[in-house]
């Protein structure tokens, strides 16, 4: 912290100290006497306060809600709201806050209550028409932001609360990866020598699991009829606890899983080749690699209709998984959806 001691030694009177917190900072402390003073914990809090002062952004900005919403300040915790969310989201959604900062930071909060505003927004989201996920993303994480702003008496109405989504190609039941996509993959990752990878594969294929949750079941969370666990993400307000049935083919991927090197205390059900739990970014690199060396595709329609070919997604085996349980298993909505959480 760039704190500023400022020394006054004047004839005839005593030698000052005067500490600010910083360079045209507010005083913390007056001290007199020859030697530098010492810094209590009590000072450096203010310290620490007079700086989070300086840095907040003024309060009839939105910015100001951002700030309030989520901070990047360790000494600062964020709001229950944001606090609330999966890490994976965090960084999702930040990045998209981030954008939002750009566009209209720095614009009065005010500006918000006028239902002109729709139209600014939709003007945005158009204007990110290319990438509709990400645009999507953009507008559910504002509709948030003014939502958390709204129940503070920051702004009056939430004018992103009713802004169609221009994706139309993430209907899962549409996107299932089929036997001869779970080929190429296995092809592509033993190339590399990295069946690791294709272990989360299987894996999900036969959860349904998210990946987050995918990277931190244990084998804790196995019973002896079902894989156990509570949803790091959150549905309806709450975690939602996925109890999978062991079938036969889960019962032996896992057996095969359990022989896998891993290290010392790990108890995640995958690891990565180092024996270790995979991160969420380190698995996704390495499943994006062996897919894009699959060319796993699937076709879609763009805005104009045109046929287009897409990527597909770790996330797409969660409907494959779902397609599984209400077709071979002849189960319900109710009973699939208790299943996947």
């Amino acid at each position: 912290m760039s704190v500023q001691f400022i020394k006054s030694a004047r004839r005839g009177k005593p030698i000052t100290w005067y500490v600010y917190a910083f360079k045209g900072g507010s005083l913390i402390l007056k001290h007199i006497g020859p030697k530098r003073p010492k810094l209590s914990a009590s000072h450096w809090r203010q310290i620490e306060e007079a700086i989070e002062q300086r840095n907040a952004p003024p309060s009839d900005c939105l910015r100001a809600l951002i700030w309030e919403w989520r901070s990047r300040d360790p000494q600062r915790t964020s709001s229950p709201e944001w606090e609330a969310l999966a890490e994976s989201t965090k960084t999702l959604w930040g990045a998209q806050l981030d954008l939002i900062d750009a566009r209209w930071g720095d614009k009065p909060i005010s500006v918000w209550n006028d239902p002109r505003m729709v139209a600014k927004v939709v003007k945005w989201r158009d204007e990110r028409a290319s990438s509709p996920r990400s645009a999507d993303i953009g507008i559910t994480v504002l509709r948030a932001l003014l939502e958390f702003g709204r129940l503070r008496g920051g702004v009056a109405i939430n004018v992103a609360a009713n802004i169609p989504r221009l994706y139309k190609g993430g209907n899962c039941a549409e996107i299932v990866r089929t036997d001869d996509d779970m080929a190429a993959f296995k092809v592509a990752a033993e190339a590399k020598d990295w069946p690791q990878v294709y272990d989360g594969l299987r894996l999900a294929s036969l959860t349904g699991l998210r990946r987050a949750d995918l990277l931190s079941l244990t084998w804790d969370n196995l019973g002896d009829y079902a894989l156990v666990k509570t949803a790091l993400k959150k549905s309806g307000g709450r975690r939602r606890k996925a109890t999978i049935p062991l079938t036969d083919e889960l019962r032996s991927l896992l057996d095969e899983l359990k022989l896998r090197p891993r290290g010392e205390g790990v108890k995640t059900v995958l690891v990565n080749s180092r024996g270790q739990p995979w991160t969420p970014s380190g698995f996704t690199t390495s499943f994006s690699e062996i897919r894009n060396k699959a060319n796993i595709k699937f076709e879609t329609e763009d805005q104009n209709g045109n046929i287009i070919r897409k990527w597909k997604h770790l996330h797409d085996v969660r409907g494959t998984f779902c397609t599984l349980l209400l077709t071979e298993f002849d189960l319900t909505d109710r009973e699939a959806a208790d299943i996947m959480a």
